[in-house]
């Protein structure tokens, strides 16, 4: 049977994986000296890399409104006057404007009792991404790139960690150094900015040959470690340049039809170009949807926002499914925090981690249902609440990969991918219930 699920056989309180029990059986084999443990760690990282998983992040940088999203409130004086429209999925309501997102929800988990502590922009954006505080001795690497530094051949030409569109705040693959840092693409549809290579391939490898002897007297003299991190940042671009998966980033050959089904913007182009990416076995992409900082005007900017990622989020479950990637795809919808219940004298929503939404679909977790409920008047989370930790831990377990695995800090602290939470429940068998709301 495939490992590349977290199938849990029910023993003691938490029950134990089958991938934990050929863990344990490859340990008792290493303690016996039958095998080392350099073999066993290597069969499990190739298992993992053969899987060809994931992880598809949709950010709305600036914290979206979760009433003018996905846990409207039309009964509420805290409602704003949005109206909620019918789903794919019995009972369940999300705010108007988003109806294509209604269409697809039976393969999407809405999480409406997401809650957090920070309500900064640079803290907050941050832990959504690392599941970590900022700290000033230690530079955290975002959980994609973690789980990219798992699942990720290194010797690929495309890169495992790629972020599609623009925000002011960014956070990349920390303290894992520059293998897994994300190649940032501004302009999705066309090719990366200086990424043409300005004469022949023989030619570039030659000056490629001629700048490592150039490098070699200085790493000599003691600058080892800087020419060491140069020559990786050469390597891979010049492996990507001169790749011909280079053309994974151009989206001309793909039908009109369904470049118009994703968007003509640049968050439905990055949509699309995510799905290129998954089919050439990138492990983690983040596409970034700006603006949703609504302290002013906050539903006439959430309507414009939303006629530019609904089409292109739904469009991209849709698309996936159709081509048999959704079940190794994890992809997840969020911001740092969500929006006030009061609505401000200049008709906007501020800051309020307290009670937000989320959702997630794909990577062979449960989909059409809701988990988690807020008070009717959205200022509290009434039940079942759910962690930043709680979410990383389902995505890992989606992704197949121990969100307790460890890296060394460039201080030699062993930091866990994540510390604390646990999976969330509902998402993971068909046995389980979840709460869904309209």
């Amino acid at each position: 049977m495939s490992i590349d699920r977290f199938e849990t056989l029910k023993v003691g309180r938490h029950g134990v994986t089958r991938r934990e029990c050929l863990v344990r059986s490859a340990g008792a084999a290493a303690a016996a000296g039958l095998v080392t443990w350099h073999d066993v760690l290597s069969a499990f990282g190739q298992q993992l890399k053969k899987q060809g998983k994931s992880f598809v992040l949709l950010w709305m940088a600036g914290g979206p409104s979760q009433f003018e999203t996905f846990d409207p409130k039309p009964d509420s004086p805290n409602g704003g006057g949005t109206k909620a429209i019918s789903t794919a999925v019995p009972g369940v309501r999300i705010a108007e404007g988003w109806d294509n997102m209604a269409s697809v929800l039976g393969d999407v988990a809405l999480i409406r009792s997401m809650t957090n502590r920070e309500g900064s922009h640079p803290r907050a954006t941050y832990q959504l991404h690392t599941g970590y505080l900022p700290s000033g001795s230690v530079k955290h690497p975002a959980l994609g790139c973690a789980l990219a530094k798992e699942v990720a051949d290194l010797e690929a030409d495309l890169p495992p960690a790629v972020s599609i569109g623009t925000s002011r705040l960014t956070v990349g693959a920390g303290f894992l150094g520059v293998a897994y840092e994300p190649f940032r693409v501004a302009s999705p549809g066309r090719l990366p900015d200086n990424t043409a290579v300005p004469t022949t391939p023989d030619r570039a490898r030659r000056r490629l040959g001629l700048l490592q002897q150039l490098e070699q007297e200085f790493a000599a003299r003691g600058g080892r470690p800087l020419v060491e991190n140069h020559r990786q940042l050469y390597d891979r671009a010049s492996r990507l340049m001169l790749s011909p998966k280079m053309r994974v980033f151009q989206l001309d050959d793909e039908p009109q039809g369904l470049r118009d089904a994703y968007g003509d913007s640049t968050f439905g182009r990055g949509c699309l170009l995510a799905r290129r990416l998954v089919e050439a076995g990138v492990p983690y992409i983040e596409v970034i949807s700006g603006g949703w900082d609504t302290h002013d005007n906050n539903f006439e900017r959430t309507a414009t926002l939303a006629q530019q990622v609904d089409p292109a989020a739904a469009t991209l479950l849709k698309d996936l499914k159709q081509r048999g990637l959704l079940e190794k795809t994890v992809v997840v919808w969020m911001g740092e925090f969500g929006r006030t219940p009061r609505v401000n004298p200049r008709s906007g929503r501020d800051h309020y981690p307290r009670a937000f939404s989320a959702w997630i679909a794909g990577g062979g977790l449960r989909g059409g249902l809701v988990v988690g409920r807020t008070s009717p008047n959205g200022t509290s989370v009434e039940d079942r609440p759910v962690t930043p930790a709680d979410l990383f831990c389902t995505i890992c377990h989606a992704m197949g990969v121990d969100p307790r695995i460890e890296n060394l800090s460039p201080l030699g602290r062993p930091m866990k991918i994540v510390d604390g939470g646990e999976p969330i429940a509902e998402l993971l068998g068909s046995g389980s219930t979840a709460t869904a709301s309209s």
